[in-house]
């Protein structure tokens, strides 16, 4: 019954003259993803409105299920669009839809017509009045509440006129690409995907580096941060992925730093390698997804000390969330069954058993200053011999 959806979206409503480049980016966010389902659609806008046609059959569910991934849509409407053949057509194809949406009518309703097209003959409240009528005349065991409907029926007389009464939550966000390009440091634990996710969610586009340590960390474990990286890849768009070998520089730090500041100095070398990624492609800013506190390398002090090698900004999403915070977006976005298989990345593998939690940055560049030619010998090798794949 539904040959198309009106697909509403938020925040993109209160921008200025930019408001059309952000309605476009949408425009085509919402193309792409429908160009991966069953079926043809044209998608189009009319003043302030989106609208995705079936020109084909199409699998509803399949339709439903890509564009609630689709960042910047706040509301996927389900609807019947018929041409103005006067009101007892219009009436008879409400009836008709109430029929076919709703076997039980054992229900309560309300009428909220809105007329954007002053030519109708009927104002808003008496579109409502009279619809009202009718579907008392055809349902009557359906009872009008106009204050807490079970459903409510929302009537749109535009150039076609709209009939819907579902609306499906969307993603929300802003439309990807409308807010540059950031580096997510990626792990194959639960809370960087998150971290990413959120950040995509503002419209950023996502690059990412994943260390990996073989032998110590299996293929398996490379792996398990691709699958996670397609996951969050589902909302963002592609993920360009840069599995950077990591064994023979975290060797250098395990055999020659002081073991309590293993995580704090191998993190500084994760930073900036990652940076150097990040600014070869234009990236602006550094993600991680470390949460005040979380471990040792995650108080203020040792983040302080992350964040002094780095010359862009570093942001941290889940910066003040509890972990169960973080578990439940990790469960709504379809990254935690992945997450928490126990394939362990280097960041565990290589762990002291008494860490600094107050890391003093002086002391830390100190000991990095022993190794720092070595090191840098290393991490020439590490970004020269980079894997570099794109996730979709």
């Amino acid at each position: 019954m539904f040959k198309a959806f009106l697909l509403k979206y938020a925040e993109i409503g209160v921008k200025g003259k930019n408001r059309y480049k952000f309605e476009d980016a949408l425009v085509r966010q919402i193309e792409k993803a429908l160009e991966n389902v069953d079926g043809d659609f044209t998608v189009s806008k009319f003043t302030g409105r989106i609208y995705a046609t079936a020109n084909s059959d199409y699998d509803y569910d399949e339709v439903i299920s890509a564009l609630t991934k689709v960042f910047g849509l706040v509301g996927i409407c389900p609807l019947v669009q018929i041409e103005d053949n006067g009101f007892d057509d219009l009436a008879e194809k409400v009836i008709d839809y109430i029929d076919k949406t709703y076997p039980d009518k054992n229900m309560t309703f309300k009428v909220d017509a809105r007329r954007a097209r002053k030519n109708y003959p009927m104002t808003s409240p008496e579109i409502n009045e009279n619809l009202g009528e009718k579907i008392l005349e055809a349902f009557p065991e359906m009872r009008v509440d106009v204050h807490h409907p079970d459903l409510m029926l929302n009537v749109e007389i535009r150039e076609m006129i709209n009939i819907y009464s579902k609306t499906i939550k969307g993603a929300g966000g802003m439309p990807t690409g409308t807010a540059g390009k950031a580096m997510l440091l990626l792990s194959g634990g639960i809370d960087s995907p998150v971290a990413g996710y959120m950040v995509a969610k503002r419209g950023v586009v996502l690059e990412a580096t994943y260390f990996h340590a073989p032998p110590y960390t299996s293929e398996r474990a490379k792996q398990k941060v691709v699958d996670l990286a397609r996951e969050v890849a589902r909302y963002s768009g592609p993920i360009k992925l840069n599995i950077v070998n990591f064994t023979d520089p975290q060797l250098c730090i395990y055999e020659k730093c002081p073991h309590e500041q293993l995580t704090i100095i191998m993190r500084r070398y994760m930073m900036r390698i990652a940076e150097h990624f990040a600014k070869q492609s234009g990236c602006l800013a550094l993600i991680t997804g470390e949460s005040i506190g979380q471990v040792a390398s995650q108080t203020m002090e040792s983040l302080n000390s992350t964040n002094a090698v780095c010359d862009l900004p570093v942001y941290r999403p889940v910066i003040a969330f509890d972990k169960q915070d973080i578990i439940d977006i990790s469960y709504q976005i379809g990254t935690y069954e992945t997450s928490i298989q126990p394939y362990e990345d280097c960041c565990t593998i290589f762990v002291a058993k008494h860490p600094v939690t107050k890391p003093r940055l002086d002391i830390v560049e100190k000991s990095e200053a022993k190794i720092a030619e070595e090191m840098d010998k290393l991490c020439k090798i590490a970004i020269d011999t980079v894997e570099t794949i794109v996730v979709e």
